[in-house]
């Protein structure tokens, strides 16, 4: 496993035969939120060994109607990101949605990620390079692993090889997702780890409600088969009452599902590793 991900998790129990988790809720909607989640997740993850990333967005640039929640605005969220990650000894990441945003949000975030519509965007991936912080690109709904190779090979030219790469689902007509779990292992060819967003790829985006919907009741299945297919990271968005949730509470996982679901994981994982 690569040496940037021993050094993210410093402050952690770290075993490469493991998968990782990133996690947390889609948005940071209050300092009350982003506290309760961290703790009890880390606190899970401590307990079954499993290195754990806090994540949650400091914004949502990428929403379906203009009257969406799109966070506290960024200072605060950054704040609030990093207030976490300090009080827990987490690592930490959020979504950067311009080149302009990534020097400020590496001030506060271990982890930049690139949003998956976004992930061709060669200012952007460069930018988020140049900070020298960890860069976890979404692949595309619109493009195949293998295809990933160009955003890998625009980034380590940039001279930042710390990369990481995200599955999230292909688009499948106008209003689903379907997942080809083959992505894991093809970008694995890239040399990064590759995590399996379990969550996003539940989504069914472009609803003429407004609101993007969700299959939460498949969030275990998506997540066993990654894990089974040979996953490095799982990214799970999780809140307390995701039918509260100011964003994505259609697909997140309720926090009190969280730890029975990670317990069957880490069995899985041991089996797939043995």
């Amino acid at each position: 496993m690569q040496q940037f991900l021993t050094d993210l998790f410093r402050h952690q129990s770290y075993d490469g035969k493991n998968f990782f988790l990133i996690a947390g809720p889609c948005v940071v909607e209050s300092e009350e939120l982003v506290m309760e989640v961290g703790e009890k997740v880390s606190t899970i993850c401590k307990n079954l060994g499993i290195p754990y990333v806090f994540k949650a967005s400091y914004r949502k640039a990428n929403r379906t109607s203009a009257s969406s929640f799109t966070g506290l605005g960024d200072e605060t969220g950054m704040h609030l990101i990093k207030k976490v990650g300090d009080a827990f000894q987490l690592p930490t990441t959020s979504d950067i949605h311009a080149h302009d945003e990534a020097a400020e949000a590496a001030k506060y975030i271990d982890i930049l990620q690139i949003p998956a519509f976004l992930c061709r965007q060669t200012d952007l991936l460069l930018a988020a390079a140049a900070t020298g912080k960890i860069v976890n690109v979404k692949k595309g709904q619109f493009l195949s692993g293998p295809s990933m190779k160009f955003a890998v090979d625009k980034i380590k030219k940039a001279g930042n090889d710390q990369i990481m790469l995200t599955e999230r689902g292909t688009t499948f007509g106008y209003t689903d997702l379907v997942v080809d779990y083959r992505n894991i292992p093809w970008m694995q060819e890239h040399g990064t780890p590759v995590i399996m967003d379990v969550t996003h790829s539940l989504q069914q985006p472009n609803q003429t409600t407004g609101v993007t919907g969700g299959n939460p009741q498949l969030i275990g299945t998506i997540a066993k088969a990654a894990i089974a297919a040979g996953a490095d990271g799982l990214f799970i968005e999780t809140h307390p009452d995701p039918s509260k949730a100011l964003s994505d509470g259609a697909n997140m996982l309720r926090l009190d599902l969280l730890e029975g679901l990670l317990q069957q994981l880490v069995t899985l994982r041991k089996a797939v590793v043995a």
